[in-house]
């Protein structure tokens, strides 16, 4: 049977480590870091990968950067954005691993991909 656990220790080890960067960022330039700011921060980084991907598929200017400087600055900004999403969950105490269990992986639990107890068809990726 699928496992439907998600690697909660592997993503608990991640946002450990993220948080611990982000403890030393906050440190060395002296902000607080509060509700409003862990989001922010997230909306910023989400801009920044808007900025890549536009850039990557040739909707923005490259600045004079090559294909693989455009494509390295993409999964740049992926990573920042997932890593922003894990200090989120963390500030507010979200269990995210429950939260990819519960909202996605549940699905591979039925044949059609429905919520094991809702009847409905499953949104794909809602």
């Amino acid at each position: 049977m699928w496992s439907l656990r998600f690697r909660a220790m592997d993503l608990d080890a991640l946002t450990g480590q993220v948080a611990a960067v982000s403890d030393r960022y906050a440190a060395r330039h002296g902000f607080v870091r509060d509700d409003a700011w862990y989001l922010l921060k997230l909306q910023e980084e989400v801009g920044e990968l808007t900025q890549a991907h536009l850039r990557r598929t040739g909707q923005a200017r490259t600045k004079g950067l090559s294909a693989e400087q455009v494509e390295a600055g993409f999964r740049a900004e992926l990573a920042d954005v997932l890593c922003h999403v894990l200090l989120l969950a963390r500030h507010h105490g979200v269990d995210l691993a429950a939260e990819v269990d519960r909202k996605w992986l549940v699905r591979l639990s039925t044949a059609d991909g429905r919520l094991p107890t809702d009847g409905e068809p499953a949104a794909e990726g809602s």
